[in-house]
């Protein structure tokens, strides 16, 4: 408990000089730690988004932290820096995939002192990064979430222009909004995430060991390419069973900033329960499937649970996540002749 405590004790103090000498453009953008007085069997690490900030993932840290975890959402490099950022003199934000690789695993090491078991996620930007720990360090990520990550654009010409083109992007902000983070950023800051989203999906296409990854995707989401969360999904889940995949139906609206109703998304609180049950649960996504399977033939969790003698492996939480899983396409996977023609 002393090493614990010390260890809690240095990295606050640590981070909080760090942060105070860039100096942060407001309180929203500082590194957000919910730590419990002892350590955890089950530790959080997530990273926000691309020119965005901890505060995205605040909800779901108060919860888990409510839950029993440890959780960690530190501030990404060269983001939350106060100045007069413009095209001419854009925010300082990498250029280089290095430095946000050796910053994930980094937080790898600091979550690994404070539970025994380290979760790592993201949203877009952030999610690329949690994709890539998984695969880096998959003995020692227990899973990875993935929320709507950056492994290319919606558009192939966009991504085009990033890969090849120069110069400053602003984003479509509503006259009068204040973003938290960054208005704008330099073209090459972001060409580093699109090509750490294709080794990611290089490698799983190859065969590479991952740590589970739940990839979680909405169809209303027009920044990213969906077609590409499941494409990865299907490599990752060919060499690791328990990998999951959810892809939200365009009747939520769920928008690419999906992490908290304030972003847009009013079913926020579903992440959470999402969360919950992937890193509480031991279920390969075949036998996820067949739970699915069995309920639409009007059996409860349950029973199928029961049944199927899951009962020590799912979490409290795993009912509610069923009622997300698209068994419309688990039956019409199972039966071709029901397929409209």
């Amino acid at each position: 408990m002393s090493n614990y405590s010390a260890t809690v004790a240095s990295l606050i103090q640590q981070n909080e000089a760090r942060e105070k000498a860039l100096p942060l453009k407001n309180p929203a953008c500082q590194s957000r730690f919910f730590l419990q007085p002892q350590p955890t069997q089950r530790v959080c690490v997530f990273f926000h988004g691309f020119t965005s900030t901890p505060h995205q993932f605040v909800p779901i840290g108060e919860a888990l932290f409510k839950a029993g975890y440890n959780v960690l959402v530190p501030l990404l490099p060269g983001h939350g820096q106060a100045g007069d950022w413009q095209s001419k003199s854009p925010p300082p934000l990498p250029e280089h995939p290095q430095i946000y690789q050796q910053f994930a695993l980094k937080w790898l090491r600091q979550a690994q002192l404070l539970g025994s078991q380290v979760t790592v996620g993201g949203l877009s930007g952030g999610g690329t990064i949690a994709g890539w720990l998984a695969l880096e360090q998959p003995q020692q990520v227990h899973r990875s979430l993935l929320f709507a990550p950056y492994l290319s654009s919606s558009s192939k010409v966009l991504d085009l222009f990033v890969r090849l083109m120069d110069g400053y992007c602003a984003w479509n902000l509503k006259p009068g909004d204040e973003p938290l983070g960054y208005r704008g950023f330099a073209v090459a800051a972001l060409r580093v995430f699109l090509s750490l989203g294709k080794d990611i999906l290089d490698r799983t296409a190859a065969g590479a060991a991952t740590a589970p990854l739940f990839v979680i995707s909405s169809e209303s989401d027009r920044a990213v390419g969906n077609e590409d969360h499941a494409a990865l999904f299907k490599s990752a889940v060919a060499k690791q069973p328990r990998c999951w995949y959810n892809r939200f139906s365009r009747v939520l609206d769920i928008p690419h900033t999906m992490m908290t109703q304030a972003e847009g998304n009013q079913y926020a609180s579903l992440l959470i329960t999402m969360t919950k049950a992937f890193v509480e649960s031991n279920l390969t996504w075949a036998e996820v499937e067949e739970i699915g399977y069995r309920m639409t033939q009007g059996k409860t969790f349950s029973q199928v649970v029961d049944g199927l003698n899951l009962k020590s492996r799912v979490s409290p939480d795993m009912p509610a996540m069923m009622t997300l899983v698209d068994k419309r396409a688990i039956v019409l996977s199972r039966n071709p002749s029901l397929r409209p023609r």
